[in-house]
């Protein structure tokens, strides 16, 4: 296999793009990032990729084209607004570029590393979900291995701080995203998604609250999947942590749960509780919503970068 780093550029100077910039600069082994892309000449991202040597454009996509560096470039991470997603994807495909999308546009495929990462790497275009989805789509998962899960409903927590225009921005397309991915990739029968902008100061962790209705099954079984879950997510977000142990209260046909639009369900309710540290590779360790959205997103460029390109050894 060849040996030499895959090129890549990173749409977005916020600070989504900036983090996955620093991440793949100081932790990748396989990735090169070649070109910094923002539509703000003053944004910091621009400004720190320019000391680190990488070329830059304020031009937006347009300005990615122009660069004398886009031929070599064989992966684009977008890091902007599912707006403006839809209109790179449609001029990076016209180039043949793979695309790494982390905003809720949702063009292609969900993917999460530790559920359905294989199943989409040869893909033109793979979407992130939501940094609320990489966190607790894979406990629904880990749920609905051992369990039917019938009801599955996340909330994620984040700091004010650490959450920029570009999610902002997003806010809606987050909760349809991210809901729709708890289904399709989660396995949920039905999923819910919400997401909390912290102001506490000082900003917090990002905190991940996922409970799921599910069959009758053991909960050691439960507490088991999930538990090896964490450990899985782990590897590439090391400050993926469950906060308590796994809580199960469970629900008879003489004293069913009575949800509104559901109904009355009987089974087992599975309340997972999460924090998320960051690595702090741009933005402080709170920002834990970040880092497991550049980790995901650096981890699957490299599978991409190993598998479709045939760069360093595959593992």
């Amino acid at each position: 296999m060849a040996s030499e780093k895959i090129k890549t550029a990173v749409i977005g100077s916020g600070n989504i793009g900036t983090d996955l910039m620093y991440k793949i600069l100081k932790t990748s082994n396989v990735l090169e990032v070649a070109a910094m892309v923002g539509i703000d000449p003053d944004s910091d991202g621009l400004q720190r990729a320019r000391d680190e040597g990488i070329a830059t454009t304020h031009d937006g996509i347009d300005g990615l084209v122009a660069l004398s560096e886009f031929s070599d470039i064989q992966i684009v991470f977008d890091a902007t607004s599912a707006k403006a997603h839809l209109h790179h994807d449609e001029v990076l495909r016209a180039y043949g570029k793979t695309v790494v999308d982390l905003t809720p546009a949702a063009i292609g495929p969900f993917t999460v590393p530790v559920v359905n990462m294989e199943d989409h790497l040869q893909a033109d275009n793979v979407n992130m979900v939501t940094c609320g989805g990489q966190a607790t789509i894979p406990i629904v998962a880990a749920v609905a291995r051992v369990a039917k899960v019938h009801y599955a409903e996340i909330v994620a927590s984040v700091a004010s701080k650490s959450a920029g225009p570009g999610t902002r921005a997003n806010i809606d397309e987050f909760t349809r995203t991210t809901a729709r991915a708890i289904e399709e990739v989660g396995g949920a029968a039905k999923g819910k998604a919400i997401i909390i902008l912290n102001p506490a100061e000082p900003p917090l962790i990002m905190r991940d609250t996922i409970f799921t209705l599910s069959e009758e099954v053991d909960e050691k079984d439960i507490e088991k999947s999930v538990e090896q879950m964490v450990a899985d997510v782990q590897s590439y977000v090391p400050g993926y942590r469950l906060k308590q142990k796994v809580q199960f209260e469970r629900f008879g046909s003489n004293r069913p749960l009575k949800i509104p639009g559901y109904g009355e369900f009987t089974g087992i309710k599975t309340s997972v509780f999460l924090e998320v540290e960051g690595a702090a590779h741009y933005l402080p360790a709170y920002a834990g919503n970040l880092d497991i959205m550049t980790s995901a997103a650096m981890g699957t460029g490299e599978r991409i970068a190993r598998l479709k390109f045939g760069v360093g050894e595959a593992a």
